[in-house]
């Protein structure tokens, strides 16, 4: 069996979707997702361009050889934009060999070390009350756990609520331009508190909670933050700083006990190495698509698994239904797995593009048992929808000074 054709296939049912099709010269075809936020045509050309060419006529059953070849073969590794080019590439072999051994990818893994997949989800709102009904929601689907943000008083566009956007994806269309979100670390601290505290006298201790600060903390900010929280009890703290100073998580760890959480913008072990090994979080959020793919992830995840580390797959809507299946395989399998971040299937424009083998019930992923990763990409249907480039926000401080998004 040979690689005769590789597709590189963008589109935009929703969001901007960069998707990558390896097909034999038998006519099995393996699937991956290449998408980055906001660069997506960056990873487009990479792959076009530079690692296409180089794959054409190569055994698909030798993945962990053409993994080595992109990664070590090329001078310039690691990064986003690399990085999720591999990872396409490595989904779709992952895929091509499950159909081919007509098995389920987490079968090839090492099979389930669990039943079904536990979910994180979101509750955001405008005030704490109508943050805490979205709460009630949530709890009333089933969900248990789930992660809380709300706007805090002065601040328009505070991360993680829609304002008056009907749902996520429409945060991310008609963008000229970045747009740009005011952040004061002091509002924020004397808001942020007062949210989990009356979650907690209105729904008790039964419902495990997480929080988001999207690295807006410096260090000993992240470590009085996680004092004022640790009478709440929450499941984790997520990105409370910037880790490019790994040893920052040391700072924040020294002061408080509430569980860390960092990993979704990490692109290789090398990002999460001494975090890790110094035992400064406590789960890593860590994508397979911004992460180089299955193969590196797996390995990532027996690493963390020797210091007590859980794996919680970031799960953000600009990862396309091919990661969210590849991620799902991956939490099955892995001893550590933690919990995974959940936002929805998607629209129907989404799965008229994109069919998956998931389905939520109860707080749970279950996963089925279709052969490879079991999703498949509507290459007609994904014409009607056209790329349209959008970009993150960017933050600054009231003052103007440019901060961290």
């Amino acid at each position: 069996m040979k690689i005769a054709e590789i597709k590189v296939l963008v589109s935009s049912p929703g969001r901007n979707f960069v998707t990558l099709k390896v097909i034999t010269d038998e006519g099995v075809y393996g699937l991956g997702d290449a998408t980055v936020n906001g660069r997506e045509m960056a990873v487009a050309a990479y792959l076009e361009e530079h690692v296409v060419p180089c794959l054409i006529g190569r055994d698909p059953h030798q993945i962990e050889d053409i993994w080595q070849y992109l990664y070590k073969g090329a001078y310039w590794r690691k990064g986003p934009i690399t990085m999720a080019a591999i990872a396409a590439v490595d989904m779709a072999l992952w895929d091509i060999k499950g159909k081919v051994a007509d098995l389920p990818v987490y079968q090839l893994l090492g099979g389930k070390s669990r039943k079904h997949i536990t979910t994180y989800g979101h509750a955001n709102g405008e005030t704490i009350e109508k943050t805490l009904d979205h709460l009630g929601n949530l709890i009333e689907k089933g969900f248990k756990v789930v992660r809380l943000q709300c706007v805090i008083p002065g601040l328009g566009g505070t991360y993680g609520t829609l304002g008056k956007k009907k749902n996520y994806e429409e945060l991310q269309s008609d963008r000229p331009l970045p747009p740009e979100q005011p952040w004061s670390t002091s509002k924020y601290l004397n808001f942020i508190p007062d949210l989990f505290r009356q979650a907690r006298e209105r729904f008790g201790y039964n419902i495990q909670l997480v929080h988001d600060v999207h690295s807006r903390l410096t260090p000993i900010e992240s470590a009085q933050l996680g004092k004022l929280l640790e009478p709440y009890n929450l499941m984790f703290l997520e990105d409370a700083s910037i880790a490019d100073n790994q040893s920052n998580y040391q700072t924040i760890r020294q002061h408080t006990t509430v569980p860390l959480a960092i990993g979704e913008t990490f692109n290789t072990i090398w990002d999460a190495k001494e975090l890790i090994s110094n035992q400064s979080i406590d789960y890593l959020r860590t994508s397979i698509t911004h992460a180089g793919g299955i193969t590196p992830v797996k390995k990532m995840a027996n690493f963390a698994d020797l210091y007590n580390v859980k794996m919680a797959p970031h799960g953000a809507p600009d990862l396309s239904p091919i990661c969210h299946a590849a991620q799902a395989h991956f939490n099955i399998w892995a001893p550590n797995f933690g919990v995974q971040e959940f936002i929805g299937f998607g629209s129907d424009k989404l799965n008229s593009v994109f069919t998956h083998p998931l389905h939520f019930e109860n707080g749970f992923i279950y996963l089925n048992d279709k052969p490879g990763l079991g999703v498949d990409y509507n290459e007609e249907t994904a014409t009607n929808y056209k790329y349209n480039r959008s970009y993150l926000p960017v933050t600054r401080l009231e003052d103007g000074t440019l901060w961290y998004w």
